[in-house]
Formats: C-alpha cells, structure tokens, sequence
C-alpha cells in the first residue's frame, strides 16, 4: 500500500510565468505589425496571412491593435500565439516560436514588395468639369415653377380656408398633387406616392426627370385655370 497522502503536485508557476511573459513580449512585437498592416491597409479591422516554410501565420488586428496571431503548421494543430481568449499551452508555444523569426521575416517580405508600386502612378489628372451651367438652368426652371405653385398655393388658400390643403389632378393621366400652406408651396409631386418631387422641402430632382415633367407643368397650370373657371361657373348660378 503506498502511503498516503502523496507528495504534493510539482509546482508548474516557473513554467506559466515563463509562458506568460513569452506571449506578452509576442503581443508587443506582433502588435507593432497589426499596427503597421493598419496603415497600409487602411482599415480599422482587418487580417493578413503570412506564408513561411512550416505553415501559415494570420494576423487579426482591430482598431490598429492586435486581436489574435495564429500559426498554422503544415504538420499538426493551429495554435493560437496571441488571442483574447486563454494562453497557449508552452510546448505548443515552444513549436510555434520556432518559426516566428521566418514569419517576420515574411512579413518584411511583404511590405518590400509593394515598396515602389506606386512610384509611376500619375496625379496629372484630367479637369473637373463644372456644374455651374447645368445647376443654373435647373434653377431657373425649379424656381419658375415655384413661383407659379406659390401663386396657386395663395389662391386656394384664398379660397378654401384653412392653415393647408391639396389640389390634385391628371395630366396624360398622371397624377398630379399640390400641397399648399399659408406659407405657399409644400411639395409639387408627380405619379402618386413614391412619384417625383418637382418641388420640395428636400433635394431637387434629377435633370433628366425635369426636363421630363417641366413641359407638362403648362397643362397642370391649364388643369388649375380649368379647375377655377368650374368654381366661377358654379357660384354663377347661386340666386337670392
């Protein structure tokens, strides 16, 4: 019978120190290149892999800074260097450091090779063309249509009352609506919800659409004129 109790466990503290302080000095060193692959790939987050003669070793690195270094041997386990998660184990560790000079090494490599590249790319760029012609002529258009719209939106206010109103109607069997405040014109839309906005609170629409539509404001503001003729017609015929 083997006495009891046994000898105690062998104390591993050396060991785990020596390990945690391999990985913290790794953490430092690798962290130099999560910061440099930041740079130069312009990114918060990101991840490289750098081939070596025994494997592969990615690094992922967020906001500039290390997040994990992974080596994955041709032969065996991928073992994590450096995560956030738990340490490696240190004869895991041990295999890995081996080729960790070779995966600087490539690293270096790497940024070696674009070193150059963009020497013969030319910044002699062609000139910007202007929009000033095409945003004047939209704004002449724009600004005539709205100074019809606020006249219509003064008569309807004149006539119906209230703080705000509508006025719809169909040209070639498009719907058109005009909202109207004490103000004067809110929106001037065409085809419906989810139509265009000639005129609006917001952006102006794109030239193409008014160059569609602005030919066809004459029959809207013929629609209107029609619209109040009808209401003159039918107070005419009111007696005492």
């Amino acid at each position: 019978m083997t006495d009891w109790p046994p000898r105690d466990p062998t104390d591993a503290t050396e060991i785990a120190e020596q390990r945690d302080d391999l990985v913290a000095a790794v953490r430092d060193h690798a962290g130099q290149i999560a910061y440099q692959l930041a740079r130069l790939k312009g990114g918060d987050y990101g991840q490289a892999t750098i081939e070596t003669d025994r494997g592969e070793w990615t690094v992922k690195y967020e906001g500039g800074d290390l997040e994990y270094l992974r080596f994955d041997p041709k032969r065996g386990s991928e073992i994590y260097v450096v995560s956030t998660k738990q340490p490696p184990e240190p004869d895991a560790l041990a295999d890995a450091m081996v080729d960790y000079d070779a995966f600087v090494a490539g690293f270096a490599d790497y940024v070696a090779s674009l070193s150059g590249v963009l020497d013969d790319v030319s910044t002699d760029f062609p000139e910007v063309a202007s929009t000033d012609t095409v945003v004047a002529e939209r704004d002449r258009v724009l600004d005539r249509i709205r100074e019809v719209c606020d006249r219509i939106a003064g008569e309807l206010h004149r006539y119906e009352g209230g703080d705000y109103g509508t006025y719809t109607t169909r040209v070639e069997g498009t719907r058109w609506e005009l909202k109207w405040d004490r103000d004067g014109v809110s929106y001037l839309r065409v085809g419906g919800t989810g139509g265009v906005y000639l005129l609006s609170q917001y952006q102006p629409p794109p030239a193409a659409e008014i160059r569609e539509y602005a030919p066809q404001f004459r029959e809207f503001v013929a629609a209107y004129n029609d619209h109040v003729a009808d209401l003159e017609s039918d107070l005419a015929t009111i007696e005492f």
